[in-house]
């Protein structure tokens, strides 16, 4: 009986400690507000016709995609592949703090598996994409080796 009511205290104390953890999450809440806030920002910019600057510029410096020794798969921008690429880019921050800042240490591989599915669509290329994966898994088991805790 005094076992039954230790391990119902033990429980209710783990739930408190875990519930007052993710509320006071920081990183969390300012990753969500930073994807809102671009994408309204992509949206705008793209609705406003301010994208298109980018492809214009090319045409105007005589740069064609067939003219470069590389692929470039987004050289016309669209509001979305923007987005995505930006996600990608605060999804990559937070994996950063995470890892780099222990009051915030958290598990980073579903961030990070959500990064490069953004980085995907973003760029749309998967000759561009597979490399990014090898590169974003090495760097993250490197990290997650120098960081470990001792």
């Amino acid at each position: 009986m005094a076992d039954e009511k230790f391990n119902e205290k033990e429980v209710e104390k783990r739930e408190e400690k875990w519930e007052e953890k993710w509320h006071r999450d920081p990183v969390s809440s300012f990753v969500g507000a930073m994807l809102l806030i671009w994408a309204g920002v992509v949206l705008l910019a793209g609705n406003l016709g301010f994208l298109n600057t980018f492809t214009d510029l090319l045409a105007r410096l005589s740069i064609k995609p067939y003219d470069l020794p590389f692929d470039i798969p987004f050289v016309s921008l669209e509001a979305w592949q923007v987005f995505f690429l930006g996600a990608g880019l605060i999804l990559l921050f937070e994996i950063a703090v995470r890892l780099l800042v222990p009051a915030y240490r958290r598990r980073v591989l579903g961030t990070l598996i959500g990064a490069i599915v953004f980085f995907a669509l973003g760029l749309g290329s998967w000759n561009i994409v597979w490399p990014l994966i090898l590169v974003a898994v090495g760097v993250s088991i490197l990290l997650g080796g120098l960081v470990r805790r001792r």
